[in-house]
């Protein structure tokens, strides 16, 4: 395999690992997580996870979370549960641009005269899964459950 691309970090890695799990548990290959490591590592044309892990190095994390991910947390106050559609790293190192798809829409007025529902949206967050930007009760615009 191409060794020449960087690797991702090994928290993306061991998401890779957990997602191939549950795809061949789906269907209806079971396997356990240590298998599921050294299935990834031959993927990335290393001969077991050990060497993979080596390979990557200690970086620190690259992100809170992973593209296609499924995450849980709090937008503008309302509790949500979606998927990570994209995840974009910028020049500061400890901000990503996410893109999150919440299963169901979520209310973004606080207001009863009137709803705005949001199912799509885009936004920065630290290594910590917050958004740097605040509401007006000083509460993260988004806060993900890590």
């Amino acid at each position: 395999m191409n060794r020449s691309s960087p690797l991702p970090p090994i928290d993306v890695l061991k998401i890779q690992a957990k997602r191939l799990r549950e795809e061949l548990t789906a269907s209806g290959t079971v396997i356990g997580h240590s298998r599921s490591l050294e299935l990834l590592a031959h993927q990335h044309g290393y001969k077991d996870w050990n060497t993979l892990h080596a390979a990557t190095g200690n970086r620190p994390p690259a992100s809170p979370v992973a593209a296609g991910q499924r995450v849980s947390g709090h937008y503008l106050g309302q509790p949500f549960i979606g998927e990570v559609k994209a995840l974009e790293t910028f020049s500061q190192a400890d901000r990503f641009r996410i893109v999150l798809h919440f299963d169901e829409p979520v209310d973004v007025v606080t207001f009863d005269s009137f709803s705005a529902f949001r199912q799509r949206v885009s936004c920065f967050v630290g290594r910590d899964g917050m958004t740097a930007e605040k509401t007006s009760n000083g509460e993260p615009q988004l806060r993900l459950q890590l």
